[in-house]
């Protein structure tokens, strides 16, 4: 039987990818550089925000110059983390109904800290009952630490967890992790790149979350 659900933020829980963007060409045109596409950002996030700014500047570029991105992006971010971004559709349904089955639910992202704490606290309260994003001492997705942590924290084994995401860090992070590995396909990766990292279960909307199955049932 499944006690917890933990989920990805960025691509499953929030379609976040046009205030990312936005960061994102906000900081390269502070450098001087010409913005990455939007596309490119879909495929550039997911590794955490220092990732995402190696992968603007390309391959060779001076840490300084990472280090200066990263902190131009995350400083736009943390005014504008909320400017377009919103739940998926079925998403707020999804989390009500898990909580009135006494399914614990946590995040887990990489994202960094601040910002996941805050984009949580803002769009779903108390309806997730933990979260973890992005920080020091504690390895990121597809590393399970963040998983771990928070299964300890639910006490919860790793038989009785599912995560939840969109994208192969998520599902590789879970088998690590030793729980259900479950992709969603209305993120920013695509059901092919799941399908390769070796998802258990690939569902198409929220509403087939909750009909996972070994989770408890409806009241």
């Amino acid at each position: 039987m499944l006690k917890a659900v933990l989920f990805d933020l960025d691509g499953t829980l929030l379609n976040t990818l046009d205030d990312l963007a936005a960061s994102t060409a906000h900081a390269m045109r502070q450098m001087g550089l010409a913005p990455v596409t939007r596309d490119q950002v879909r495929q550039f996030v997911g590794s955490g925000a220092r990732v995402l700014c190696e992968r603007c500047l390309g391959e060779g570029a001076a840490e300084a110059d990472v280090d200066r991105l990263q902190a131009l992006f995350q400083a736009h971010y943390k005014d504008h983390l909320h400017d377009v971004t919103a739940p998926y559709p079925g998403v707020m349904d999804m989390l009500e109904a898990l909580r009135a089955r006494g399914v614990k639910r946590g995040v887990v992202s990489n994202k960094f800290s601040a910002a996941t704490q805050a984009v949580c606290d803002l769009y779903f309260g108390d309806l997730i009952d933990a979260v973890v994003g992005e920080g020091p001492g504690v390895r990121k997705k597809p590393a399970p630490d963040s998983l771990l942590a928070v299964m300890e924290r639910f006490h919860v084994s790793p038989e009785e967890c599912a995560m939840v995401g969109d994208s192969p860090q998520d599902i590789l992070a879970a088998k690590a992790a030793g729980c259900l590995a479950v992709g969603v396909t209305w993120g920013f990766r695509s059901r092919e790149q799941l399908e390769e990292a070796g998802a258990d279960v690939i569902v198409d909307s929220a509403e087939a979350l909750v009909a996972l199955e070994g989770l408890p049932r409806g009241l």
